[in-house]
């Protein structure tokens, strides 16, 4: 494990929402490697087949507390006598197609549920630094081959794109009416790619959809082909975001009070196709059968989005570490032993992060992540 980052966090409190959640549970389950006292709110996940939450028993492990983000009562409820030293709030409606289905609840998850999150916050004495989790589908999308980058515009063609322009603008209004205070809490606000890894459950993303079907025998059909995303393994955001929370813990921490973006390599920018031949490849015998497809009444979806990482490398010294042949390999890795019916998923899942973070040791030696 990474003593530069066990350094940062041992012994601090943590306050993660939406750790229910992908991206949320692989954070939590890190954070608690790295010595952190974990309390995480997010809404009640039923069992899901190979979800994070569940399958890691994360529950048993972190502070486990159960509010909705929308209602500022419960949630000030729930936060009762949580006092942390750092936010990460990834607690979202983090799904394209059911934005158009319910924008209302889009809107009111990530926007409005921001807006109580960080109010929160200015009730927290103790909080050094939030880190707003938004999108790389934050930007006004121009469909063009150049990367975006932190200072592009925002928008958003479909609701929730929109949803996480706007997430953006919210943390913004904070940091400028209530926390800018070099002195004081600070806040900044992270876009990572198409995240990929083990424990993701949600439908209508790639690899979870591959995975249902090849558990259940079935084949299965998948839209937009020829659509280029920024495919990442979810450790990889995930270690920029620690970097970042650790800076925000340190002296220096208003100059890193600001927008990320954490994307993959070059590599990583291919079409849905080519990663989902890939994962059919890292799977082996008896995957699923893969159609490809679009329906008339399929709602728009981006065809090129690519991010700008270049801020994040220069000042934070993160890059990532996987090729997209390594990061499909360690979720197909991942999905296969909980359809082989591993017992102890949190094990697999704590070697595949040191496994991860023994290599990102290089990348962080010598650095004082604090200072």
């Amino acid at each position: 494990m990474d003593q530069a980052l066990v350094s940062a966090y041992r012994g601090k409190r943590i306050l993660v929402t939406g750790h229910t959640g992908f991206k949320g549970g692989w954070l939590c389950l890190w954070l608690s490697q790295l010595g952190a006292e974990v309390t995480g709110v997010a809404l009640h996940r039923p069992p899901q087949g190979p979800d994070m939450f569940h399958s890691v028993d994360l529950g048993g492990l972190v502070d486990h507390r159960i509010a909705d983000i929308r209602d500022a009562a419960a949630y000030a409820q729930a936060c009762q006598g949580v006092e942390p030293d750092l936010v990460f709030h990834l607690a979202a409606q983090a799904l394209v197609r059911p934005s158009y289905e319910d924008p209302v609840e889009t809107f009111a998850t990530n926007v409005t549920g921001t807006a109580v999150v960080l109010d929160a916050v200015r009730r927290m004495p103790s909080a050094r630094g939030v880190v707003v989790v938004t999108s790389d589908k934050c930007y006004e999308n121009r469909e063009w081959e150049w990367p975006y980058r932190e200072t592009d515009e925002l928008g958003g063609a479909d609701p929730y794109s929109a949803s996480k322009g706007c997430t953006e603008l919210v943390a913004a209004a904070f940091r400028r009416s209530y926390f800018s205070d070099p002195a004081g809490c600070q806040i900044a606000t992270v876009r990572a790619g198409n995240v990929i890894g083990g424990g993701d459950n949600s439908l209508d993303r790639l690899l979870p959809d591959v995975v249902r079907a090849t558990m259940a025998g079935t084949a299965v059909t998948i839209r937009n082909p020829a659509s280029v995303r920024p495919w990442q393994h979810v450790l990889e955001p995930l270690a920029g975001y620690l970097m970042l929370g650790a800076r925000l813990l340190g002296e220096q921490a208003p100059r890193f009070a600001e927008a990320w973006n954490f994307g993959p390599s070059a590599d990583g920018f291919i079409d849905v196709e080519e990663i989902a031949r890939h994962f059919q490849r890292a799977w082996g015998p008896g995957v699923a059968q893969i159609a490809f497809g679009r329906r008339p009444d399929d709602p728009h979806e981006a065809g090129m989005l690519t991010l700008d990482s270049s801020k994040a490398h220069a000042r934070l010294g993160w890059r990532p570490r996987l090729s997209t042949e390594q990061a499909v390999t360690m979720s197909a890795e991942w999905y296969r032993a909980f359809a082989a019916g591993n017992e102890d998923m949190r094990a697999f899942s704590e070697a595949q992060i040191a496994r991860y973070s023994g290599g990102f040791t290089e990348t962080l030696q010598g650095e004082a992540l604090c200072a």
